[in-house]
């Protein structure tokens, strides 16, 4: 089994702007207010042809105008998922009070986690298309294919030098696997920035491969409940803008949260089966390298997809390392939809916003726990919470797990 620990030493990272574009709510405000109020993001499929099939709900962005937020890339190289990625990385640069001209000049990571890349394009391929091979493909969208647009295209959009750009296609936990690289980055002093997180839009294949599996609920998903019928495909974009605590404090930045560390691990168990034991070691790396005590953590943000191979997998892990009253255990997958590789940097985010606005998300649709799965999944209802520490899960397909651990920043102490 693979496994990653950052280092005990360096910097220490905090976020400082949030990008969001999801299917309750865009930006910061509008995102905490959909989570506290359990907003559900299920609705018609409209993003491609789903005629045909029995189930047709997804979670989908609307009201997305790219042209907002994108100014200087033509909108034609970009494909849906580069836009919300573009997107949020620039109102993550907003949000942080910051501007581009000045990131300019400084050292910077650009690192974007995804499941699909711009595999919406290919939904719109013929058959002709594919027969003819790449000589008859249209170039522009071809030129868009690559999952490697998704953050170079962020490097370009903000005219970014100095800077590494890349994507991680570690499917659902890519998210996570993007802030665990970008804190490793800043925690070392590698890099002056580092805007992390995120994207995916729906598509055709994504969501016929999920039916094939049996996995699409048909109405809308409910985590850790008895009666839950699976997963809705859902799209968007988080990105988070990390700096070194002293950056912050010299330009007198709002603080969201601090990453506290993070733990990966890669088991290659099953093609899509999770396995308790990897995901329980996972955690307990990330709490490692956090110097986080399990009995110091206050909620999870889970995985928490809706099948009943993740969920009882997942709370069983869960109980392993916590014990048989772990803290409040939630999934965003009941209102956001499995957005893919977007989904931990959206969870991350969520993570942030309930430090400092002090709530915990709620688990929508939610009638009756699974007693298989032994947790408090708060549901229905959010809950007011003085929250010091999160953690957050992500994981998937072929055993990729990563967990992050936040903080409520907290300043040192000044010894006289």
């Amino acid at each position: 089994m693979a496994e990653t620990r950052g280092s005990d030493t360096g910097h220490r990272v905090v976020v400082t702007g949030v990008g969001v574009f999801s299917s309750i709510g865009t930006g910061a405000q509008e995102f905490a207010a959909g989570l506290r109020e359990g907003r559900s993001g299920a609705r018609e499929i409209t993003r491609f042809d789903a005629s045909g099939f029995e189930h047709t709900n997804g979670c989908e962005v609307t009201g997305f105008d790219p042209a907002e937020w994108i100014r200087r890339t033509p909108l034609e190289l970009l494909g849906e998922a580069s836009r919300f990625s573009v997107a949020a990385a620039r109102m993550a640069v907003a949000d942080a009070d910051t501007d581009e001209q000045r990131l300019a000049g400084l050292r910077g990571l650009v690192t974007i986690g995804t499941t699909d890349g711009e595999a919406a394009d290919l939904d719109q391929l013929t058959a002709a298309d594919l027969a003819g091979g790449p000589a008859a493909m249209d170039p522009v969208r071809a030129a868009r294919l690559p999952a490697a647009r998704l953050a170079a295209s962020i490097a370009y959009e903000l005219g970014l030098a100095d800077v590494e750009a890349l994507t991680i296609a570690t499917a659902c936990s890519a998210g996570n696997y993007a802030i665990g690289y970008a804190f490793d980055a800043v925690r070392a002093g590698d890099v002056d920035f580092a805007l992390c997180g995120g994207a995916d839009a729906m598509c055709r294949k994504t969501f016929s491969g999920f039916y094939r599996l049996g996995t699409i609920a048909p109405e809308f998903p409910q985590p850790f409940d008895i009666n839950r019928k699976g997963i809705l495909t859902g799209e968007g974009a988080g990105v988070l803008m990390l700096e070194s605590l002293e950056s912050a404090q010299r330009r007198g930045a709002r603080i969201y949260a601090e990453i506290l560390g993070y733990g990966l691990n890669c088991d290659a168990y099953h093609q899509v089966a999770p396995n308790q034991e990897s995901v329980g070691r996972c955690m307990e790396l990330a709490l490692a390298d956090a110097g986080v005590e399990p009995s110091e953590v206050d909620l999870i943000s889970a995985h928490g997809t809706g099948t009943k191979a993740n969920d009882i997998t997942e709370s069983r892990a869960i109980r392993a390392v916590f014990g048989d009253e772990p803290p409040r255990t939630v999934s965003l997958k009941s209102m956001l939809g499995h957005t893919m590789g977007a989904a931990s940097a959206l969870g991350a985010i969520a993570c942030a916003l309930a430090i400092t606005d002090g709530f915990i998300p709620p688990t929508i649709n939610h009638v009756e726990t699974d007693p298989e799965c032994g947790i408090d999944c708060v549901p229905n209802h959010s809950v007011p919470a003085t929250l010091k520490v999160v953690q957050n899960n992500g994981l998937a397909f072929g055993g990729n797990n990563a967990v992050v651990i936040l903080g409520a920043y907290e300043p040192e102490e000044v010894l006289l």
